[in-house]
């Protein structure tokens, strides 16, 4: 966020002055004892003063091998503020300080996810985090009541402003870059983008901020002559390398100032400041500070023009003048609360004499955006002007403000507005508002950063009563001051804004001119740099200590496939690594495959939606892994494997279709009690039938049916027409693990292999009756938004089916599964639970241990709530125990610490460790966020027998009706001659 001036506010939070007095004696008394010269760690204590009217004990360090400056304020409050400062003026008008503001924030060191920053605001107890860029320095606080999230917060905040990670990437999605306006077409015109190149464009649309911004560099252009935002004509010159040493030079501990406030013990903050920031460095001169600003021997004056304003009142009526002056040093503290004061008298309320020379005269419509005294520059300035002009009325307000100037030194001010002025400016800094420790750190910010007593800021009341004893003294003692700071100054500025009709039109040219100057400038790699960039394809980058290891997937939509070429996905997925390239066959292939990478997987994949259970997303995995050395060469093999693979070699083939087949078929004596849940969920939700044709048993009929045909060509047509549809750069995002440093480099790699795709994929039949949803991930990484595109089958409808298949196995597995709730739904969790109960506090016993089978349990997946036996001698018995399990569930009939168990149970599964090769894939496939994933573990916890019942009663007896039972196992006679079974 970027911000010329910094104003304050907040609701009032008003509280009992007897009881805060009270409640504050031990935090400030304890303060006190601190002692000038002491020492705090690598700290030193320069000054303890006690700062009765704010009820604190303000704390000055300083840090000895660095020179980082520490203030701390100890006051009884619980809302506990952070905050760290460095010193940043603009060199140009790039807007490097406020890009880099926004990068800081897009991954660390150690949390090293693209935006801890905006995850900390869901995940912490916070009642303050932000950023903010102003004219001369940036600043990043924090606050909260809670000590544990406060270590948190420090920790994200330290990382993120001294050990950020600066990727290019994050600097072209947050500064700017040149990508093609419709990033899928490569025809498409270049144009600018980047988020602070688009934020300074609407503020450089304003006519208020165009104002703000003209004023303050025309009034001190040596030393604020840049815009610290940036502006948008600027904002492409600046470049990676000069953000990186920027942050290099200014983002140092002896640049740093760093605030606390609250009643949080001070020896704590300073020893975590230390250990995870300062102890890793040593002194370094500071930048430079903002120079002196050099006086005018007599006064000037600059036109402008702006947009105009078509919601005006007066159309005719749209220009502003303004009459500027520069003032004393803000470091002068006393002399800032004066001229403030004298701000307020002049401009402030109807009583003010500008406002009634010039707003009651009715010449324009209101003063100009800089009005007052603003202390937030090297040295304070005073402005006062009027807006909603006619384009000759700028001459009038300039001699009326001459003459009201003339009028305050001849006259002076009425001592009852001195009096209530003081009184308003007291009550507003002393006024506790819900946030106090970001008021004061606010108001202290500027003086601080020009090396002013930030602690003399606060003493509001020693001020009033210097100021009164000045008046005492010298009655005219405020006269002098307009006299000599707005009637005798040359440093003036007479700033005039007009509309201008081709405003726009200018600013456009300008945008272009620059524009076709950088496009110009690209060289054949940049230029297919923007094409690999902006190739529609998001990539979601996870940065893991891997180990020298690059992790890659990349997942392709399947929707649109006929439903001819979806049956024979599985086969093509098991087949395409294998079968060789147009430039070698499959032997050199999987020695190049051995030599490159840790192999080449692809899957069917199917993903049940997370928050409905009647959408699912459906397509082919791909993934591999190799050391950060072989990136290009294992990007490269993909490329090769998706537009140059064949399927002619017959021979190849069919010992490739018999050796799945004979996979497939090994598999169900093995994992029977997997296929027949599979089988058994077909039915009740639309995918659970396309999960049932790539992996259960209808799969295996499929396969074997396929390895003894003995003419395959139709097959490999068949095959070739599913590599041409389906490996399209349409409907592909990909993952990468890898560590930071790598990353850059993966990116670029896997950018290359998405350029060499096809960009079209197979068109819907007419005859498909689904539909597509386009669900974005709650991700942020890449350029552009990753999208599930998930289906709905409208035709659905969930129904019961009982089916047997009987081979030729000694014993049986059999499975009843229902309809339930997908993972989002508020009973998911206790049914998660309510499985694990069943499973160890009843099916064990009845199943196992009575019933004689190798295994018995529940378990809750894809949405649906299943029983299952394994290598089972009676499995028609074990379908009466599933439903005597059922009353026994809604019972009750269990304990607290059964309940406690099974939930412990669910928890090992949820908090299993992942390796970093597994992170972000939850994410990645199905769209589930940390947030949801927290969420879940949150419910799972708030699991109790009430809630079990009620879901065993809801979903396991009156939902009986909505399942589906499979028995796989040896010949059946009870099974065979009941018509309700379906045979196989």
């Amino acid at each position: 966020m970027h911000t010329i001036r910094v104003r304050h506010g907040g609701r009032a939070l008003h509280r009992c002055f007897l009881t805060r007095l009270y409640s504050t004696l031990p935090v400030t008394q304890r303060a006190l004892n601190y002692t000038q010269g002491s020492k705090i760690g690598g700290y030193t204590i320069q000054k303890v003063t006690p700062v009765p009217d704010l009820l604190l004990t303000a704390v000055k360090l300083k840090h000895e091998s660095t020179g980082s400056q520490h203030l701390h304020l100890a006051r009884s409050d619980p809302n506990n503020l952070f905050s760290v400062q460095f010193r940043t003026p603009a060199p140009d008008s790039s807007g490097v300080p406020h890009i880099l503001e926004h990068l800081v924030l897009c991954g660390s060191e150690r949390f090293t996810c693209r935006d801890p920053f905006f995850k900390m605001l869901t995940r912490s107890l916070a009642t303050f985090m932000n950023a903010f860029t102003s004219s001369d320095f940036t600043m990043f606080p924090f606050s909260t009541q809670n000590p544990k999230d406060f270590q948190n917060l420090l920790s994200v905040y330290l990382d993120a402003v001294f050990f950020p990670r600066l990727r290019q990437l994050d600097f072209w999605q947050e500064g700017w870059r040149l990508e093609h306006m419709k990033t899928e077409d490569p025809t498409s015109p270049i144009v600018f983008k980047g988020v602070v190149f688009n934020e300074m464009k609407g503020a450089f649309s304003s006519r208020e901020q165009l104002f703000c911004e003209h004023a303050q560099r025309a009034l001190q252009p040596v030393g604020y002559g840049g815009s610290s935002g940036g502006d948008p004509i600027a904002i492409p010159d600046l470049s990676w390398q000069q953000l990186r040493a920027y942050h290099a030079s200014h983002y140092h501990p002896s640049n740093a100032r760093f605030l606390t406030y609250g009643d949080m013990p001070l020896d704590g903050h300073l020893k975590q400041i230390e250990e995870e920031v300062l102890s890793r460095f040593q002194r370094s001169s500071s930048p430079p500070g903002v120079p002196a600003e050099p006086r005018w021997n007599k006064p000037h004056s600059v036109q402008i023009t702006c947009p105009p304003d078509p919601l005006a009142p007066e159309p005719t009526k749209q220009a502003a003048a303004c009459a500027s002056f520069l003032l004393s040093p803000i470091t002068d503290s006393f002399e800032s609360f004066t001229l403030s004061l004298l701000g307020s008298l002049l401009v402030s309320g109807p009583n003010a004499p500008f406002y009634q020379a010039l707003i009651e005269a009715q010449i324009g419509s209101d003063f100009t955006p800089t009005i007052g005294y603003e202390g937030n520059t090297k040295d304070g300035v005073f402005s006062v002007g009027l807006q909603g002009l006619g384009e000759d009325d700028s001459a009038t307000v300039v001699d009326l403000i001459d003459q009201v100037i003339a009028q305050v030194v001849e006259s002076g001010f009425m001592d009852e507005r001195v009096e209530a002025l003081l009184h308003k400016m007291e009550l507003g800094l002393k006024h506790q508002t819900t946030n106090f420790g970001l008021t004061l750190a606010s108001a202290v910010a500027s003086t601080w950063n020009h090396d002013g007593d930030p602690v003399a800021v606060l003493r509001v009341e020693d001020h009033v009563q210097r100021l009164r004893a000045c008046l005492c003294e010298n009655p005219k003692y405020l006269q002098e001051k307009v006299a000599h700071y707005l009637q005798q100054n040359k440093h003036r500025l007479v700033l005039t804004m007009l509309p201008e009709a081709a405003f726009g039109e200018r600013q456009l040219a300008a945008e272009a001119e620059k524009l076709q100057a950088k496009v110009s400038g690209l060289g054949v790699g940049e230029r297919a740099r923007l094409i690999q960039q902006g190739g529609g394809v998001p990539v979601l980058c996870c940065d893991q200590p891997t180990n020298g290891v690059v992790y890659f997937r990349a997942f392709i939509n399947s929707h649109a496939l006929t439903g001819e070429l979806k049956t024979l996905l599985p086969l093509f997925c098991s087949v395409l690594t294998k079968m060789g390239l147009t430039s070698m066959d499959y032997r050199h292939l999987a020695q190049r495959v051995d030599l490159t990478t840790g192999d080449l997987n692809v899957t069917p994949c199917i993903q049940n939606d997370h928050s409905s259970l009647d959408t699912f997303e459906e397509g082919v995995l791909f993934s591999s892994m190799c050391l950060d050395k072989n990136v290009d060469k294992m990007m490269d093999l993909w490329k090769d494997i998706f537009t140059s693979s064949i399927f002619e070699d017959v021979d190849r083939l069919k010992t490739l279709l018999l050796m799945a087949a004979q996979e497939l078929a090994n598999g169900v004596t093995h994992c029977g009690h997997i296929y027949a849940m599979t089988r058994a969920a077909r039915l009740l939700t639309p995918a659970g039938d396309i999960r049932e044709n790539y992996e259960g048993l209808a799969q295996v009929s499929l396969m074997k049916r396929l390895s003894e045909h003995t003419d395959v060509n139709q097959l490999i047509g068949k095959l070739s027409r599913l590599q041409h549809q389906l490996l399209t750069s349409c409907n592909l995002r990909c993952s990468i693990n890898s560590t930071p440093e790598k990353t850059e480099h993966t990116l670029m790699a896997v950018d290359r292999f998405v350029a060499s795709l096809p960009k079209s994929g197979p068109k819907k039949s007419p005859l498909q009756q689904a539909t597509v949803l386009q669900k974005s991930l709650p991700c942020e990484d890449g350029n552009e938004t990753m999208m599930r595109h998930l289906i709905m089958q409208s035709w659905f409808r969930p129904c019961e089916m009982k089916t047997y298949f009987q081979l030729d196995v000694p014993v049986s597995f059999a499975a009843r599964s229902l309809r339930c709730v997908p993972f989002t739904d508020p009973d998911y969790a206790s049914l998660q639970v309510l499985a694990r109960l069943l499973g160890s506090k009843f099916l064990h016993r009845e199943i196992r241990e009575k019933g004689g089978a190798y295994g018995g349990a529940a378990k809750m997946t894809n949405g649906n709530f299943t029983f299952f036996s394994y290598r089972d001698p009676s499995p028609h018995n074990s379908l009466s125990t599933f439903e005597h399990s059922k009353k026994w569930v809604c019972s009750g009939k269990y304990t607290a610490q059964d309940i406690d168990e099974a939930k412990l149970s669910v928890f090992s599964a949820i908090d299993a460790p992942l390796a970093p090769s597994d992170k972000g894939q939850a994410l990645f496939l199905s769209g589930i966020s940390e947030e949801m994933r927290q969420k879940h573990r949150e419910a799972v916890f708030s699991v109790n027998q009430d809630s079990l019942v009620d879901v065993a009663f809801r979903y396991l007896e009156k939902g009986a009706r909505t399942s589906g039972v499979t028995i796989i196992g040896p010949e059946n006679k009870t099974l065979t001659r009941d018509p309700s079974w379906i045979i196989h």
